[in-house]
């Protein structure tokens, strides 16, 4: 390993401001699984999955599951420039892709959505069309009805 300065984000909330391998003694065994010695303590790790491009992992550590993240030198650099996208994009309004008819609505006033989550099921051109959440939010108002015709642009759902 080199003697960069890697950061690494456990579950979501715990931070590890620099890892330093050297310290850890690490006999691999077979390709995912792995003992590692840490002063007096064992461990038995397995990689379960990883992304090596976005540097994410998950690994299981004596029979628990951690969701771990990476950041080399070069990801600290971003952040402390403030030039790191956003990985939360707020929703405004969810309008009609296209003219149609509104075949049920998922949400209701007051509910907070996901990107990806599902909203509603316009019909077009006899399709059914599920329109999701294209990102994060809390549903201010459903402008729509189930069996409702809508126009390209018409506002469905107003989110806040």
């Amino acid at each position: 390993m080199s003697n960069e300065a890697i950061k690494a984000t456990v579950n979501g909330q715990f931070e590890f401001p620099e890892l330093d391998a050297s310290q850890l003694d690490i006999i691999a065994e077979g390709d995912r699984h792995f003992h590692i010695l840490n002063g007096n303590k064992a461990y038995r790790a397995e990689v379960v999955d990883h992304d090596l491009t976005h540097k994410t992992f998950r690994i299981k550590v004596n029979g628990s599951i951690y969701e771990v993240k990476l950041f080399d030198q070069y990801d600290q650099l971003i952040k402390k420039l403030g030039l790191a996208k956003q990985s939360q994009q707020k929703v405004k309004d969810i309008k009609a892709p296209m003219p149609g008819l509104v075949l049920s609505v998922s949400v209701a006033a007051g509910q907070t959505v996901q990107k990806g989550d599902s909203l509603l099921i316009l019909e077009a051109m006899k399709m059914e069309n599920v329109i999701k959440s294209p990102g994060e939010g809390v549903v201010k108002a459903v402008a729509i009805q189930q069996g409702q015709a809508v126009e390209k642009g018409f506002v469905l759902i107003e989110m806040e």
